[in-house]
């Protein structure tokens, strides 16, 4: 039995209720708009993101060749020009020679020994200046185009300004060398150089890994998302970049060459006289011992954090997120092994770049476990991934 309207005409169960049709919200809506900008956007973070792991790795040859103080001034646009005739190339020369870098160890070297290590700082300057030139072009053109979605300017926005900052970074580490009696850069402000140049990385990845899907699935995969899991992942995130700071102090003061032992260093545990400099503080970023030995333990705590997080990950319900925190564990192990060769090997030039390549792939991967752990990727009832 039902109620009846007083005209006695009854309504269908399923009848709407007004004759005026009212807009009914289309699935995908919050997508729409400036979401066919996405795919492109992703493509320029991909091409920034090369661009930025490729200068991470020139930057390292930069500081294994002792190339970094080759070039004496910071000139963002004349400076994008390399000597293009002998007397260019003399004046540069002659610059350099003023530093204490040539005069206290490398007095007496060639021109054609010069050229060798001012290409690499040049190189390393240039690909900074192309990163700055990728990411305006690609920002204001899709700006301009109103491409980008809802709420992402200013984080796209603020990846440039990162990058402006890290090219003055840049020249605030290079000018410590130019002064004084110093022989290579302040260690401090490699390690500040070095840890921006990862934090950019990591924006740009997660970047990425966000733009590769949709808002409605974002918000839909975070309601699956596993909180344990993911702080976990946090707090490896955070350990590996306190790793990442310690290998550029040890690179900062050569420390990689000074015990060529492994597990002990020389005959004890610990490296002899590590309290040598006043204050005591400074032994802790300045003594080569000192600082191989924390950077050594951190990476044994990196390593367990690392299984404890993969533990954690190996009992997810979702497959891709055991993959990638399979893959994170595999490329930890990798760079440990990394470690010790270096360091048994005193640090020789193309083993110590793959090392610091594979600090790149490790942070990246541990990124992307997090991410996942956020944002886990949908899957059908038996356990495979969905498509779409």
């Amino acid at each position: 039995m039902g109620l009846k309207p007083a005209s006695g005409k009854g309504r269908a169960i399923f009848e709407e209720v007004s004759t005026g049709q009212k807009p009914v919200a289309a699935p995908g809506a919050i997508d729409r708009g400036r979401a066919d900008g996405r795919g492109a956007i992703r493509i320029w973070l991909m091409i920034l993101f090369a661009m930025v792991a490729m200068i991470i790795a020139v930057g390292g040859m930069t500081r294994l060749t002792d190339s970094g103080l080759s070039i004496t001034e910071w000139a963002p646009i004349s400076g994008a020009l390399p000597p293009l005739s002998e007397a260019d190339w003399t004046s540069e020369f002659e610059a350099y020679k003023l530093t204490p870098e040539y005069q206290l160890q490398n007095a007496g070297m060639s021109l054609a020994e010069f050229q060798y290590i001012y290409w690499w700082e040049w190189g390393h300057r240039q690909l900074a200046r192309t990163i700055g030139l990728v990411w305006a072009l690609g920002f204001f053109t899709f700006l301009a185009m109103r491409k980008i979605p809802v709420g992402w300017t200013p984080p796209l926005f603020s990846i440039g300004v990162l990058i402006g900052v890290q090219g003055a970074i840049g020249w605030w580490m290079v000018h410590s060398g130019l002064q004084g009696t110093m022989l290579d850069v302040a260690s401090y402000r490699l390690a500040t150089h070095l840890g921006l140049a990862f934090i950019i990385l990591g924006i740009l990845a997660w970047f990425t890994f966000t733009m590769g899907r949709k808002q409605t699935d974002l918000m839909q995969a975070r309601r699956s998302g596993e909180g344990r899991l993911f702080s976990v992942s946090t707090g490896l995130m955070h350990l590996a970049f306190v790793q990442i700071l310690l290998g550029a102090l040890v690179a900062g003061i050569d420390a990689g060459r000074a015990f060529p032992t492994w597990p002990l260093m020389g005959s004890g545990i610990l490296p002899p006289d590590p309290f040598t400099l006043t204050p005591l503080w400074r032994n802790f970023f300045e003594d080569a011992g000192l600082v191989q030995f924390i950077h050594r333990t951190v990476g044994y705590l990196l390593l367990i954090m690392g299984i404890v997080t993969w533990n954690r990950a190996r009992k997810s319900p979702n497959t891709a997120t055991r993959f990638a925190f399979n893959a994170m564990l595999a490329m930890l192990v990798l760079q440990i092994v990394l470690g010790i060769v270096t360091v048994l090997y005193s640090a020789p030039v193309h083993i110590a770049i793959v090392h610091q390549i594979g600090a790149v792939i490790l942070w990246v991967l541990i990124l992307r476990g997090r991410f996942l752990a956020r944002y886990p990727l949908p899957q059908s009832v038996r356990g495979t991934l969905a498509k779409g």
